[in-house]
């Protein structure tokens, strides 16, 4: 027997005897309140004692049971993906920084590069020297 069911023979035996030992009298104080209907005593009185959780309730209840593991395994499966796309993201946003550092950095050695001067330097090297006078147009005559 469990001690729930131990207590409420008990506090009904007590109930039946209408002299109450001595030793007895600090747990009636305790006890003066009556449980309430719809109270959470009397719930959980009614769900252990009177025998409401018994084998064939447990094997009705266990599809429902299962459905609800599944259904928080399923939920925390979407947490960690969503931790795990969220770290994609973080680290997708920070190569595109870096990309983009990369290429303002890279435009502008292009740009300083690609000067008149910068390039008449690049090409004294070779032996070209830079026009005096501006180039001619050649015109071609179609007959």
């Amino acid at each position: 027997m469990n001690r729930f069911r131990e207590k409420l023979e008990e506090e009904l035996a007590q109930e039946d005897e209408p002299v109450l030992k001595k030793e007895e009298e600090p747990r009636k104080k305790e006890r003066q309140e009556p449980a309430k209907e719809g109270s959470a005593t009397a719930f959980f009185r009614k769900l252990f004692v009177d025998g409401a959780v018994s084998k064939e309730t447990a094997t009705d209840m266990l599809p429902y049971l299962i459905f609800l593991c599944v259904l928080g395994m399923i939920y925390i499966a979407n947490s960690h993906m969503a931790v795990k796309r969220i770290r994609d993201i973080d680290r997708l946003s920070k190569e595109v920084k870096e990309s983009s550092w990369e290429y303002k950095s890279l435009k502008a050695d292009l740009m300083f590069k690609s000067k008149m001067t910068e390039v008449a330097k690049k090409v004294d090297t070779l032996g070209l020297e830079e026009l005096i006078e501006p180039p001619k147009k050649i015109i071609v005559q179609v007959k």
